[in-house]
């Protein structure tokens, strides 16, 4: 590993080590930000700041050349109740560093910010930014959404999640919708009223059984799920209202609005969609970036899980080090091998990069 790596590489998991000893949970990320931007300035780049989100532009932009971002979080969930190691210890355990947000996404922000410097040393034919922002966990607005406006135009995104430096080259996107039957109230004991929960059963099982006609070749069908129902005050009451809400996992195939649309044709309930702002993602199987992973060995794969990826309206791929099973578990984890070769390997999945 040259020496400039290796310095890299060794400060990247300081930071690391730093970060997981910094509790940031979504919303209240402000001390990481802090960490951040220190380490930014300490390597000679000029961050900037708004709110939680920390971003650098390299001192060798140009305006003619196209220009990638380079993104992850620094927020993480909440740790349960089953941890058996300290969630904010950043200990190390042989080649495990474990903590909170070790694995989702702290290796993935730390590679990725010591691959941005090792490029302000090694320029490439691009522009690069990164930028290390909040709110991830929550698809918050004051997170990737509020940055991208601040930004230059981006030509790619590499958005780092934990994904083994495997390409996720498609995403699927999210829509939840809340949606409420009504009725008309009555004595449970009489022959009155107009059952609300009935009608959301009926609409229910619509949802159970529907299928989207066209199918992902990488990301398969648009998945829906009715996780939560809410209805009646009390036993001896027909209820007037029965409340559902529907979690829908969408493929490129369909607009978020489009699927609104169809759902709302199809049953007798209203339907709201909290948004329609977390889109799927897919990038061209030909794109420069795609052939290079391709070239390196790299699997290319669909990915069931969201990301910030969703807010981006340009050309996006994930990758990164970690394990996604690993995210949202007790004793999450980082092996210090998968940050040494995460780092190598975004290097050398831009150096000599065409765009």
């Amino acid at each position: 590993m040259p020496e400039l790596i290796e310095k890299l590489t060794d400060d990247a998991i300081k930071l690391l080590t730093e970060l997981i000893q910094t509790p940031s949970f979504s919303r209240e990320e402000q001390d990481t930000a802090e960490l951040i931007f220190r380490f930014l300035t300490f390597h000679g780049a000029h961050p900037q700041r708004d709110k939680n989100n920390v971003w650098a532009i390299s001192r060798h932009f140009h305006p003619a050349r196209p220009t990638v971002l380079l993104n992850s979080h620094h927020d993480t969930v909440k740790p349960g109740t089953s941890w058996t190691h300290d969630p904010f210890g950043g200990v190390l355990e042989g080649e495990r560093l474990i903590g909170l947000g070790s694995n989702d996404a702290g290796a993935s922000a730390v590679s990725l910010l010591a691959a941005f410097l090792y490029f302000e040393q090694h320029p490439p034919a691009f522009n690069l930014i990164c930028a290390i922002t909040a709110e991830e966990e929550v698809s918050g607005i004051d997170g990737i959404r509020l940055l991208l406006p601040l930004l230059p135009k981006i030509s790619l995104g590499v958005v780092g999640e934990p994904t083994q430096m495997d390409l996720a080259v498609a995403e699927k996107g999210l829509v939840v919708l809340d949606c409420v039957a009504y009725g008309k109230s009555g004595h449970a004991a009489r022959d009155e009223g107009e059952n609300a929960l009935y009608k959301a059963l009926e609409a229910i099982q619509w949802v159970r059984g529907f299928r989207f006609p066209d199918v992902s070749p990488l990301l398969g069908p648009v998945k829906m799920t009715v996780t939560q129902i809410q209805a009646g005050s009390q036993h001896n009451v027909v209820p007037d209202r029965c409340q559902f809400v529907v979690d829908v996992r969408t493929n490129e195939c369909y607009s978020n609005p489009e699927v609104v649309r169809i759902v709302q044709e199809h049953i007798d309930a209203d339907v709201t969609p909290r948004s329609t702002h977390l889109n799927s993602s897919r990038i061209a199987s030909g794109h420069p970036l795609v052939r290079k992973a391709l070239a390196l060995g790299k699997r290319t794969f669909g990915s069931a899980t969201l990301s910030d990826q969703s807010m981006m309206p340009f050309d996006t791929v994930k990758i990164g080090p970690g394990d996604s099973a690993r995210s949202h578990t007790p004793d999450e984890y980082i092996l210090l091998s998968e940050i040494r070769s995460g780092i190598q390997e975004y290097i050398e999945l831009l150096a000599g990069l065409e765009l």
